[in-house]
């Protein structure tokens, strides 16, 4: 790897502090001189306008992409969460925060190791790669052989990272207020506590080894997935050492036939409906890179993101999938799940059954639904612009709801792009009759 591909972590509080204090500065004095030419040249500026230039998403993207941790993730929750709230401009930037980060420096990855393996860190490993074959948010990933043989993946997480989320939070607060970088409706102390929440646990490398376990068990003899097992004798809390699973990205699906790509799909939906109905565990990070293939196994990747539901909540969720493929007892069902309430009005109930009502073919057909054809995700879509952006619909759902939503759009986005058939009703159908 080449030093221009990499970038040190800041590690220290006031390292990263001082990082987003210069982004905001930089940003209001960016939209100050663009006050000056416009009011020059006789137009009336717009605050929004000036904040929101090319130029000012551009250097918010960079520094929140090279800070990683709480500053990465939160872009990425904004991208994701109010795609549909933010101008096209700003959405397709943001969306840049879901790709990989830059890596950090050999020297920086060499320190962390010889402060979790000891200074010969080397003679722990037949073979150890310091070029990373990904990077994160929270980590990067390297290849490694153990003494034994043993073929391993070792997430090694950035340093000052977990100890950071707290105050990069709280930083990064005050720079989205002051740079009215999100609509002014938008619920913004429920997203800071959602990255907040969401970093301490997938920070939590112990808490991540325990939920592969869990899945594996819950996943019993299906030969259709695969997972890494953990070894706790190369682990460290800042570095969880697992099995290097040889595969291939998800999307070489594109460059086979249709029954294939319909097989894999399918088996992920199947998968989703029964992590959240019969398992009520859910792996809610929505980044593809999280699946990929071994032969016609789907190797599943990155469970620091498993989510647990109560068996009342999913209850709640069973009865809101079964009035939207019905249409009864909708508006009760949206209630009960905090969608609605008695302040949402005429006007955004009637484009909710609208989207209700698109929803409502696929879940009740006995024919595959071919996201090919985006006809219907497109028509959702504007439906949905229109609540949010001609209705002021602003009703944020609990954060259950919200981790789920970003999983099914990962899963759609999946389908849609590889051109897949996949037979929802039928899939959906067991679900459907009541307790």
């Amino acid at each position: 790897m080449s030093d221009d591909s990499s970038h040190p972590v800041p590690q220290s509080r006031f390292a990263r502090a001082a990082g987003l204090g210069r982004l905001t500065s930089r940003t209001l004095a960016g939209a100050a001189f663009g006050a000056a030419g416009q009011l020059a040249r006789g137009l009336r500026p717009s605050a929004r306008g000036l904040m929101l230039t090319p130029a000012n998403i551009t250097r918010l993207t960079e520094e929140l992409s090279r800070m990683r941790g709480a500053a990465m993730k939160l872009g990425q929750l904004i991208s994701m969460e109010t795609h549909d709230l933010l101008p096209p401009d700003l959405a397709q930037i943001m969306a840049r925060l879901r790709a990989d980060a830059k890596p950090m420096p050999p020297a920086q990855l060499k320190r962390l190791m010889t402060e979790d393996y000891g200074a010969n860190f080397q003679r722990r490993f037949k073979r150890f790669d310091p070029r990373p074959i990904a990077a994160a948010s929270i980590g990067q990933v390297h290849r490694a052989e153990a003494l034994d043989g043993r073929p391993l993946a070792l997430k090694i997480q950035y340093p000052g990272i977990a100890r950071a989320i707290d105050a990069d939070i709280a930083n990064l607060g005050t720079l989205i207020r002051l740079s009215g970088l999100l609509p002014r409706d938008v619920d913004l102390p429920a997203l800071l506590e959602e990255a907040r929440h969401q970093l301490h646990e997938e920070a939590d490398y112990a808490r991540e080894a325990a939920n592969l376990r869990e899945a594996a068990q819950l996943l019993g003899d299906d030969t259709g997935f695969a997972l890494p097992t953990p070894h706790d004798d190369l682990s460290t809390p800042r570095i969880l050492a697992m099995d290097f699973m040889p595969s291939q990205p998800l999307d070489t699906l594109a460059d086979t036939d249709q029954a294939t790509r319909d097989r894999f799909v399918t088996r992920l939906f199947a998968l989703f409906l029964r992590e959240v109905f019969d398992w009520r565990a859910v792996q809610t990070d929505p980044n593809l890179a999280n699946y990929r293939l071994d032969g016609d196994r789907i190797v599943l990747l990155d469970y620091g993101a498993l989510r647990h539901y109560s068996p009342d909540t999913v209850q709640d969720l069973r009865q809101l999938l079964r009035a939207t493929a019905t249409g009864d007892g909708f508006r009760a069902a949206m209630d009960l799940n905090g969608y609605t309430d008695d302040a949402t009005s005429d006007a955004q109930w009637h484009t909710l059954t609208e989207i209700a009502a698109l929803v409502r073919s696929p879940l009740t057909s006995d024919g595959p639904f071919d996201f090919a054809n985006t006809s219907t995700l497109d028509q959702a879509r504007l439906l949905g612009q229109r609540l949010a952006l001609q209705e002021n619909y602003t009703k944020v759902p609990p954060v259950e709801a919200l981790f789920l939503q970003r999983k099914l759009a990962g899963l759609v986005l999946m389908a849609t792009t590889l051109r897949a058939k996949a037979p929802l009703g039928a899939l959906v159908r067991p679900y459907l009759i009541p307790d």
